[in-house]
């Protein structure tokens, strides 16, 4: 008799930031593969940014989960919303986070705002203050100034 075996079902909501197709020349031409940076989270207070690469665009995708997984951290929320004002720096890339007050919205945009709508946050006000248009580096300086936070234990 077989025993039925469920599959834990995955809380976790993805989003894929940015895909990227990257060559490298070699002797015969050029080897294209896809770059893909991808956001999960579950909306309640865990987030993790990943990075894969494949030959075509659905691998790329499922090594870029499979990595975001490995990266999850969680965040303690006060009431949906930030603890307090956070600035933090990630390559070229700076953002500021201030919390609002409820009702207010989540006020940020490009991969700060997917980051923090997968975290859980509603109600925050996010600035970009560095001049980099990168959406990865940008994602990664969000998460390194959710890592700021005095009560993320």
């Amino acid at each position: 008799m077989r025993k039925h075996i469920e599959k834990k079902k995955d809380d976790f909501k993805d989003k894929v930031l940015d895909i990227r197709r990257v060559t490298r020349v070699v002797k015969g031409g050029k080897r294209m593969r896809f770059r893909t940076a991808l956001v999960i989270g579950d909306e309640r207070g865990r987030v993790g940014v990943g990075l894969g690469k494949g030959l075509d665009v659905a691998q790329s995708i499922a090594k870029a989960k499979l990595d975001a997984r490995k990266n999850v951290m969680f965040i303690k929320l006060a009431k949906e919303t930030i603890p307090h004002e956070v600035e933090a720096k990630f390559s070229a890339a700076r953002v500021r986070l201030k919390p609002a007050k409820p009702g207010h919205g989540l006020r940020a945009g490009g991969s700060v705002r997917v980051v923090l709508s997968l975290l859980g946050v509603r109600d925050v006000t996010a600035k970009c203050l560095g001049r980099t248009p990168n959406k990865l580096t940008n994602a990664l300086a969000t998460i390194e100034a959710l890592k700021k936070f005095k009560s993320n234990r």
